[in-house]
């Protein structure tokens, strides 16, 4: 009987593996094969496929690459100011969505839900003409005489920033949004009840009750918005172009024009992306322990 038993689970463990063995494949296939060989070509270098390994020369250059500390500092520019904001905005968002006597609640959560969900190309190429010298922005002050000259969105270095950040501002706000609202909605209601029969202000209930127990929320989505901030692309392709000069540049759009913008150089452009994986892995670690999530 006991080795009846055996075989049955030897053959049902061989069974899970082998529903899993595709994903695994694939995953490696796709994930971690290119990471390695990334890795292993930020030791070379040399113009288009003509490479060989040269140590650590693409690392030494790193730190001395006055374009690449550019894109570091206008990237953690946008992380610095936009993040914060985004999270505070989707946090009172879900709030006011979550609030049961509000009424067409469905219409208003996909309604701000909806811009995560639309083409990253085609919503920066709308707001680039909303924002450009005779866009809809500049027209509406102009003619509620709030501006006497138009704002210089796209060619200015201080507005540009501004206008990327309103733009990935707007179409990630939602997205953050459905997970605390998803959060909010399984918190005891019986919690606030006894707080307002203890005479606490909504005010007092948000910042006693609400932002405490939405803390593995906030976590997440501050750890997942600076790992996509540090991946910043497609907006700034599409509105500035890094632009102007390099006053919006990137380290992601840095990383497209070593590799195809100037003459090729893979090597270092996977040196510079690799930078993003450890700043990443460090910011999270940071945000980890200040949040004293030791889980």
């Amino acid at each position: 009987m006991r080795v009846v038993n055996h075989t049955i689970r030897n053959r049902a463990k061989l069974t899970g593996w082998l529903f899993i063995a595709g994903a695994v494949l694939m995953i490696c296939l796709f994930y971690f094969y290119p990471m390695i060989q990334a890795l292993l070509l930020s030791f070379k270098t040399g113009a288009g496929a003509n490479l060989h390994f040269d140590g650590l020369a693409n690392y030494k250059r790193l730190l001395s690459d006055k374009t690449f500390f550019t894109a570091v500092k206008n990237t953690f520019l946008f992380l610095i100011v936009q993040v914060p904001v985004m999270i505070v905005f989707a946090m009172m968002i879900s709030v006011l969505l979550n609030d049961s006597k509000l009424r067409f609640k469905g219409f208003f959560r996909t309604a701000i839900f909806l811009p995560c969900v639309t083409s990253l190309v085609a919503y920066s190429v709308v707001f680039k003409y909303l924002f450009g010298n005779d866009g809809l922005i500049n027209l509406a002050l102009l003619n509620m005489h709030i501006l006497s000259e138009p704002i210089q969105w796209i060619s200015d270095p201080f507005w540009a920033k501004v206008t990327i950040i309103i733009a990935i501002t707007w179409r990630w706000t939602g997205y953050n949004m459905i997970f605390f609202l998803s959060s909010l909605q399984n918190i005891d209601s019986s919690i606030y009840e006894a707080a307002r029969i203890d005479g606490a202000s909504g005010p007092r209930q948000f910042f006693s009750i609400t932002v405490p127990l939405l803390k593995p929320i906030i976590l997440f989505t501050s750890i997942t918005s600076t790992i996509g901030t540090l991946q910043l692309f497609d907006e700034i392709m599409n509105i500035t172009k890094g632009g102007p000069g390099n006053a919006t540049l990137s380290i992601s759009q840095y990383i497209y024009n070593l590799s195809f913008k100037y003459t090729p150089d893979f090597g270092y452009a996977a040196t510079v992306s690799y930078s993003i994986v450890i700043m990443i892995i460090v910011l999270a670690f940071l945000q980890i322990k200040l949040a004293g999530d030791d889980k």
